[in-house]
């Protein structure tokens, strides 16, 4: 199976550098673990056959603002700190708040030092989301959508990558870093699946193609 190692394999280092810090008055809830693999709830292929194909939808009253993020996760700190500590090795706090660190940005490769130079991006753009099925949802879910630890929807990235990507689906911009392909594609289609949103016909295949030479480690 093609995979990313280290951006998220932090998780030890961050309870030991907060420990090391003294952080108090921080409880972080729900502090995510490793992400889940790309089968769980299916084969990645099979998923992307059970979504609906449709035109993108009107981006008429849309607004980031819709999908509230990023919501508290302790005294000072939200969820893109929960990203960034998830995500990244030698992490050096200031009591929740992620001050330093290293990430390898999946999509081109990168590697960064300052987390001034991180995006947490959304998998599937929050604009694409509206497009897609979410206009038809009240906020609450929209804020539940953009600030989803659960699935593989947020990601510490470069921020010139993220900012490149824009609300592009795969059939408009895919990672510089072809060996993410396929875990890309993987988790674009659970996010997708997990909260019915629906792909055009040309996002179905594109995804078909990433998918179509990946091989995954276990299948149910």
């Amino acid at each position: 199976m093609r995979t990313r190692s280290g951006p998220r394999a932090g998780v030890t280092a961050v309870l030991a550098a907060a420990l090391a810090l003294g952080a108090t008055g921080c409880v972080p809830v729900d502090e995510p673990d490793q992400p889940p693999s790309p089968t769980a709830g299916g084969n990645p292929a099979q998923l992307l056959g059970q979504l609906t194909v449709a035109g993108a939808g009107s981006m008429k009253g849309y607004s980031r603002n819709r999908f509230p993020h990023w919501r508290d996760t302790g005294k000072n700190c939200d969820v893109r700190d929960n990203v960034l500590k998830r995500d990244g090795e030698d992490i050096k706090l200031s009591g929740c708040n992620v001050v330093g660190g290293r990430w390898e940005s999946a999509y081109d490769g990168r590697a960064l030092t300052d987390p001034s130079d991180v995006d947490i991006d959304h998998m599937v753009p929050l604009a694409n989301a509206w497009r897609s099925g979410a206009d038809e949802w009240d906020d609450a879910k929209r804020g539940d959508f953009a600030n989803d630890l659960d699935r593989p929807q947020l990601i510490a990235v470069s921020a010139t990558s993220n900012r490149a990507k824009g609300d592009q689906d795969p059939s408009q911009w895919k990672p510089a870093n072809r060996s993410y392909w396929c875990q890309y594609a993987a988790d674009w289609v659970r996010v997708k699946h997990h909260w019915g949103l629906t792909v055009t016909s040309a996002e179905k295949a594109a995804l078909t193609d990433m998918l179509e030479d990946c091989t995954w480690a276990s299948n149910p």
